[in-house]
């Protein structure tokens, strides 16, 4: 019976071994992967971003190259840029977790998966067009175009006075045929 018990402390042991060797494992790859950063850049570099780990915006900007694009460019090239970061993360996190606890873990797998899902690819881009590619014209108001002058508005006439009642025209507020 004493080498039951040893067996079993020592089956205890190396138990509570492997449990603060993967404990250990896990706290380098969250260390790891929340010092983690992505920055994209925009293709002309008039906008640069960089994203932590989470997919939150840690920082922007935006050079004064852009100052000549309409605002709706500058904040599409944003959200394009932000979700090219993003999508990069599931790829990080797979490398951390490679040369930290693994990849064949079901824990890490469960990440991974939840991350792919939380940010997924970017939609593809579509090739810059000029107005000569498309056999379309477009009667749209641009977002950005400056509003029509305002016409000067000039106060309502003044309301029209009845004559007074003691007309003279004898016909005491009747018809003159009847």
């Amino acid at each position: 019976m004493p080498e039951d018990i040893a067996g079993s402390e020592q089956m205890l042991a190396n138990w509570n071994q492997n449990i603060q060797e993967r404990a250990a494992r896990y706290q380098e790859m969250a260390t790891r992967v929340q010092g983690m950063t992505i920055s994209e850049r925009s293709q002309d570099g008039s906008i640069e971003i960089l994203v932590g780990s989470n997919g939150i915006l840690q920082n922007l900007v935006i050079n004064e190259s852009a100052s000549s694009k309409r605002m709706s460019e500058v904040s599409g090239e944003i959200m394009k840029l932000l979700q090219r970061a993003q999508s990069r993360i599931p790829e990080l996190l797979q490398s951390a977790m490679a040369e930290t606890i693994g990849t064949q873990d079901e824990t890490a797998n469960v990440l991974f998966n939840e991350a792919k899902k939380n940010f997924p690819a970017p939609p593809a881009e579509e090739p810059a067009r000029t107005p000569y590619d498309r056999n379309e014209i477009n009667f749209r108001v641009e977002d950005d175009a400056p509003p029509p002058p305002s016409r000067p508005t000039s106060p309502p006439p003044p309301p029209r006075r009845r004559p007074p009642r003691d007309d003279d025209d004898d016909f005491g507020g009747e018809s003159v045929l009847t």
